[in-house]
């Protein structure tokens, strides 16, 4: 291993790879899931030479464990269940399910297989590893740090100064930061620094929110409707949704409540985001497509369920940017509330391009999922006849329901 070691604690993923962990351990244990790297920028090459520094990488993060003090802090988020908490106890990630090769046309491949309780650990770690070794071993680091932190100041000055006005937003960006270092540094600085009108509430990455006491931010990803939707043979993937949602409230009931719309598009979720999981959820995750259009449907479905969209949150995390996320709380100041998750833009804004890079489940037991977002490109199901399959129940269910 030619870098210091990128992941050094089991804390630092994202808080929604617990809150579907603990879902996952207690209703869907033997679920078995295949994920699949891949990295959607046209110019980039991983040489030999990285993708074994990312091999040894992920070596050492398979030797970590969770610390008594790390166990302690997950006990105190209020719906994580002491019995999931005693199994974190005793989990460790497995190197066995990796398949780390240099096939494929960027020069890297990278496959995880096994349990669902596993494999879903695995994904965060693995692109910030891949995202750090590919920056540290492409680019003079030094160089990209310094860009970093002048273009943070630059930031934290414009919200100071009331350039850019924004709701309450939260830092998303351990999956495609610069480093853990740059990473640390933004939160860090969010936490302590005037904002002006805008409010830093916290990080996705529970290891600093636990490092700087700032709130642990996340409730649920695209592979919770997708595996607990589509996993199930004998279920009909256009009613995703409804199961994902259904077996959410099953585990948390009012608690931890943000539902993430654009799984299998937002207008099929709204056929079961009825009055009740309506109701109980506290809020919507935007992830793909215009925002704006998003958010006007949104709360035109509240008001015609009865429900004061006043009451609920849209959160906003998609390729966001101050500008954007100032304008998105203009345009819904006084009608609903928004939050925003901004990733990319804090964690890895240099003057050289980010990696647009992710891990996507793309089988559970044994058979394909498939995720058809509100934007075209999103997806990552191997078998394109699934996919059809797939596009066909959800026609079928939107033209005759």
């Amino acid at each position: 291993m030619k870098l210091h070691p990128i992941i050094t604690s089991l804390l630092e993923t994202d808080l929604y790879k617990f809150s579907m962990g603990q879902a996952i351990y207690h209703q869907f244990p033997s679920y078995t899931t295949r994920w699949t790297f891949k990295c959607r920028n046209a110019d980039v090459r991983f040489t030999d030479e990285m993708v074994e520094e990312i091999r040894e990488q992920l070596k050492a993060y398979c030797e970590l464990r969770f610390r008594k003090d790390e166990l302690d802090y997950l006990r105190g988020i209020k719906w994580l269940k002491s019995d999931y908490v005693d199994f974190l106890r005793i989990w460790q990630p497995r190197f066995e399910d990796f398949c780390i090769t240099t096939d494929g046309d960027k020069g890297l491949t990278i496959e995880t297989e096994g349990t669902w309780l596993n494999t879903s650990m695995y994904e965060i770690p693995t692109l910030a590893i891949v995202n750090e070794v590919y920056f540290r071993m492409r680019f003079d680091y030094g160089r990209l740090l310094n860009d970093f932190k002048n273009k943070l100041n630059e930031k934290i000055g414009w919200l100071r100064d009331g350039k850019y006005n924004i709701a309450t937003f939260s830092e998303f960006g351990l999956r495609r930061r610069l480093s853990a270092e740059a990473q640390e540094l933004a939160v860090g600085e969010l936490a302590k620094s005037n904002l002006g009108h805008s409010k830093f509430v916290g990080t996705s990455n529970v290891f600093l929110a636990k490092k700087f006491g700032v709130k642990p931010v996340g409730t649920m990803a695209h592979e919770w409707i997708m595996c607990t939707g589509q996993g199930n043979h004998k279920h009909n993937p256009a009613y995703s949704n409804w199961y994902a949602l259904n077996a959410w409230v099953r585990e948390y009931g009012v608690l931890n409540g943000i539902a993430l719309t654009d799984t299998v598009t937002t207008d099929v979720f709204l056929k079961d985001f009825q009055l009740t999981f309506a109701t109980l959820f506290s809020g919507v995750r935007h992830d793909s497509a215009d925002p704006v259009e998003w958010g006007e449907k949104m709360i035109a479905h509240y008001e015609s369920l009865g429900i004061n969209p006043k009451t609920k949150t849209l959160l906003f995390s998609d390729s966001l940017n101050f500008e954007k996320a100032s304008a998105l709380t203009a345009h819904f100041q006084g009608r609903v509330n928004v939050a925003f998750g901004i990733g990319t833009y804090i964690a890895n804004d240099t003057s050289e391009k980010a990696l647009n890079i992710v891990m996507k489940t793309t089988r559970c037991n044994g058979g394909d999922v498939a995720k058809i977002s509100d934007a075209p490109g999103k997806g990552m199901c191997k078998n394109p006849e699934y996919v059809d399959y797939l596009n066909r129940a959800l026609k079928w269910r939107m033209e005759n329901e």
